[in-house]
């Protein structure tokens, strides 16, 4: 019988449940897919406390990597034995075995392995998207980015310093910024004793910067405004702290005719053309040395309520694998 995480109300870590579920043969255009390894997100704590609301009882997760046992009619660039991952919905990743539409799937190289993949598709995707076409980061820029030290800070910075842009990032701690620095980011500013807007205009001279990438969300809304250079873009793309509140959109003009974007990498991959080349532009990153994806944390997926718990408190560094 195959197990699977789900939860039937939303709630702490608590509320996800280790079940037995059924998996059928996969229909039109779908494939069916046994896990090898599951990555765990920060989308997953949105979706388990309500944040993001889903219809409940609700599988949980959005990313895995593994083979697949059987395709369903209309499907023709996948066969069963390929090794594939995906970071895309349906929900219901943290399972054995599940069936996904195969156009959300795409083919591993062999020079990746299954942990690695698993680790690396929504976050490093993320990163794609984020530095090459939210805000295309160019040679010479000075940048910053919230949470340099987690799964996505630590992809980031590493491809930042890849395309020669100078790398600020903030921190919770003097272990995390000696990590965060050996990946890369130039300025590691530890939130706790000092005031990163303060820092980021030291650091800049005075000028600020053209771009904030932030997934704090409403604990460094108002100083992430204050780090930008006139005309610059803020990119919020997450609430690890909670919602960022209403907007007045004079503030943006106050501040230096703003810009201020909320980008998904759902909407980024909705296509499956522009699926396929960001998967293959992070594959090409990994495969060529320039991004290292750092797995500091594995559970077995029956513990992942513990997993949460862990990622809540910021207990966790890089990425973060359940193992089936």
């Amino acid at each position: 019988m195959t197990h699977a995480i789900r939860f039937e109300q939303a709630g702490g870590p608590e509320v996800l449940e280790w079940q037995q579920v059924e998996v059928g043969d996969p229909g039109e255009g779908q494939v069916r897919l046994r896990h090898t390894a599951v990555g765990l997100n920060y989308i997953d704590v949105y979706h388990r406390t309500g944040l993001y609301p889903v219809e409940l009882p609700s599988g949980i997760g959005l990313e895995a990597a593994g083979v697949v046992e059987a395709v369903g009619p209309g499907v023709t660039d996948l066969k069963q034995g390929d090794r594939v991952a995906y970071a895309s919905p349906p929900l219901g990743a943290y399972a054995e075995a599940r069936l996904m539409p195969a156009d959300r799937v795409v083919k591993l190289p062999e020079q990746i392995d299954d942990t690695t993949a698993a680790a690396m598709m929504l976050q490093g995707m993320t990163v794609q998207y984020l530095i090459r076409r939210t805000y295309k980061v160019k040679a010479g820029e000075t940048v910053l980015f919230h949470a340099a030290a987690g799964g996505v800070g630590l992809i980031a910075c590493q491809w930042l310093k890849q395309l020669g842009a100078t790398v600020i990032g903030t921190v919770g701690s003097d272990a995390k910024a000696e990590l965060a620095k050996a990946h890369g980011c130039d300025h590691a500013i530890v939130y706790t004793r000092e005031n990163f807007a303060e820092r980021v205009k030291e650091i800049t001279e005075g000028a600020g910067v053209p771009v904030v990438y932030d997934a704090v969300g409403q604990d460094t809304w108002d100083g992430s405004l204050d780090c930008l250079a006139p005309f610059g873009m803020m990119v919020s793309f997450g609430n690890a702290s909670g919602p960022v509140p209403p907007l007045n959109l004079g503030v943006l003009s106050a501040k230096g005719s703003l810009y201020v974007t909320r980008p998904t990498l759902m909407t980024y991959t909705a296509k499956r053309a522009d699926l396929v080349a960001s998967a293959n532009e992070l594959f090409e990153a990994v495969t060529s040395g320039a991004v290292k994806i750092e797995v500091n944390q594995t559970y077995p997926l029956s513990e992942a309520a513990q997993a949460h718990r862990d990622l809540e408190a910021r207990k966790t560094t890089g990425s973060t694998v359940l193992t089936v």
